[in-house]
């Protein structure tokens, strides 16, 4: 599996933030071709500052997220988040190792 993870910072109006990511974010982003799972989360730093917002989108595969990445449904998806007000924005990619525990 691959993934990208996406980190935002406090936006400037959280429940309009909340609002806009669910309503529209997420429908947009879920139409991105070959994206196998799409979770969010709002972090409790332990001992330290945490994103707001982190998103996790995974992909089969390198070539399946790359496809994705250059895709028509990215591009209008990363147009919107374009227009989000927050403190910062990190994305990165990588492939996902597992550990049996």
């Amino acid at each position: 599996m691959h993934r990208i993870t996406i980190q935002y910072g406090a936006p400037a109006d959280p429940e309009a933030f909340d609002q806009h990511y669910t309503e529209v974010h997420v429908p947009l982003a879920s139409t991105l071709p070959g994206l196998r799972r799409f979770s969010r989360s709002h972090p409790r730093g332990l001992g330290g500052d945490a994103p707001y917002l982190v998103a996790e989108l995974w992909f089969d595969d390198a070539d399946a997220l790359k496809a994705a990445l250059k895709s028509p449904e990215m591009a209008e998806t990363a147009a919107d988040a374009q227009t989000f007000d927050v403190a910062s924005t990190t994305m990165f990619t990588g492939e996902v190792t597992e550990t049996e525990v």
